[in-house]
């Protein structure tokens, strides 16, 4: 089974930026979207965003367009998550996962451990 390690989260004023990476080990991420899912404190989890194996398409909720980036290195096997113009509501654990169209989140059985985002007012 693929084991997700998310990591690069930390805490940041409003208005700044962080990168996330996520590496799998196990089994390659192959020919499969990708997405990032974040959990913010007494919320549910809620997907943030999702690039195609390809790398040339992504989607995003509407509460991040225009200020996160995902992107994937398939040599690599990991995934980005560049977060600009970071707002408080953003804080929460972020998590990447496979990404299927037609799963919703409570359909995922299995994620990594996460990487904390903290942003400050």
């Amino acid at each position: 089974q693929v084991q997700l390690v998310e990591s690069g989260g930390g805490l940041v004023q409003a208005g700044g930026s962080l990168l996330l990476s996520c590496g799998g080990s196990g089994r390659s991420f192959g020919t499969t979207s990708m997405g990032w899912f974040r959990q913010a404190p007494g919320k549910q989890r809620e997907f943030v965003a999702a690039v195609t194996w390809r790398g040339d398409s992504a989607t995003y909720a509407q509460s991040v367009e225009g200020r996160f980036t995902i992107s994937r290195d398939s040599a690599k096997n990991v995934i980005y998550l560049r977060m600009n113009n970071l707002k408080p509501e953003d804080t929460a654990v972020y998590y990447c996962n496979y990404y299927y169209t037609s799963y919703s989140i409570d359909d995922y059985d299995h994620w990594g451990q996460g990487t904390q985002v903290t942003v400050l007012r």
